[in-house]
């Protein structure tokens, strides 16, 4: 039995906790360091606040009591969402966080009906963990979506689910 596979079996996926402490301070530190590493034109991180939209669903990854990471889906449209928010925290970086918090976002897409999920991140080295994983969760670089435009530091993905 590999690690994450051990790891996965102690943790828990909770939706909402956006009035959590610790969350928020993830939140923040997340908002923060995509402000600093984005132009101001292609930065779309959500502040917490923004994440209480009645068209999102909010959702954290524990171990125990401690917060792994976070991560959001936004309805687009009756069968087409859009993956927001995807954080690991510092400490749980190469532990299958990100993964598994995709994989839930994808299932309660599936739940929910959408047959489209699409995600916008960043073109550089800020951004290419994340990329790697999407690509390795079969998300396939794609066009603009919603009210995104396309921009050299933008890149954008999606998958039929």
């Amino acid at each position: 039995m590999n690690s994450n596979t051990a790891n996965e079996r102690l943790w828990s996926v909770h939706e909402g906790e956006l009035d959590h402490r610790d969350v928020q301070q993830l939140l923040d530190q997340h908002f923060t360091e995509m402000r600093a590493g984005s132009p101001p034109s292609a930065c779309h991180v959500l502040p917490a606040d923004g994440l209480k939209s009645p068209d999102i669903r909010f959702f954290t990854l524990r171990e125990k009591n401690e917060l792994l990471g976070c991560g959001a889906l936004k309805r687009l449209g009756p069968d087409h969402g859009e993956v927001k928010s995807m954080r690991t925290g510092d400490g749980a970086r190469g532990r299958g966080v990100g993964k598994a918090l995709l994989d839930h976002i994808v299932a309660v897409a599936r739940e929910e009906g959408m047959t489209r999920l699409s995600l916008e991140t960043g073109s550089t080295a800020q951004f290419a963990a994340a990329a790697r994983l999407y690509e390795r969760e079969g998300f396939e670089p794609s066009g603009p979506f919603s009210d995104y435009l396309d921009t050299p530091f933008t890149r954008f993905f999606s998958k039929a689910i």
